[in-house]
C-alpha cells in the first residue's frame, strides 16, 4: 500500500513516517482570561496533527526538485482538506497540508535526495 494525500503519492519516492501529534484538552487558567478564580477551564479537544518526515529520493537533481515543486504545489493560500493515507492504509479524514520543511542541505551519490518534514492538521470548523 503507498501512502497519499488526496490521492497523490507525494513521499513515495523514498522512506518516510508517519507520527500523530497530541491529543487532548486545550486547558487555560481562569487568571489568563481575566478572572481572578482560580483553576483551569477546559476550551475544546486540541486540533490533530500527523507529521510525515522521510526522504524524497530521485535519479537526478532535476527529478528531486520535481518530486518537491509536487509537495509544495499541495501547500494553499487557504488550506483546503483531504485525505491522508499512510504505508499501512491508517487514514485521516479532513486533513490540512500546513507547513514544509526541507532539510539543510542535498545529498548527492547514486542518487539524489532530500530530508524533508511535513504537516497535516485537522483544523477545527466552527
Amino acid at each position: 500500500m503507498a501512502s497519499s494525500f488526496k490521492g497523490k503519492d507525494l513521499f513515495g519516492s523514498g522512506p518516510h513516517r508517519f507520527a500523530q501529534g497530541r491529543q487532548g484538552h486545550v486547558m487555560v487558567s481562569w487568571i489568563s482570561i481575566g478572572s481572578l478564580q482560580p483553576g483551569t477551564i477546559a476550551l475544546g479537544l486540541t486540533e490533530l496533527d500527523v507529521t510525515v518526515t522521510g526522504r524524497l529520493v530521485a535519479s537526478s537533481e532535476t527529478a528531486l526538485w520535481t518530486l518537491r515543486d509536487a509537495v509544495v504545489a499541495e501547500l494553499q493560500e487557504t488550506p483546503t482538506t483531504g485525505t491522508l493515507i499512510d504505508l499501512h492504509g491508517h487514514q485521516w479524514v479532513g486533513m490540512s497540508f500546513i507547513d514544509f520543511r526541507e532539510g539543510d542541505r542535498t545529498d548527492r551519490g547514486r542518487v539524489w535526495s532530500m530530508e524533508y518534514e511535513a504537516v497535516f492538521r485537522k483544523i477545527k470548523v466552527y
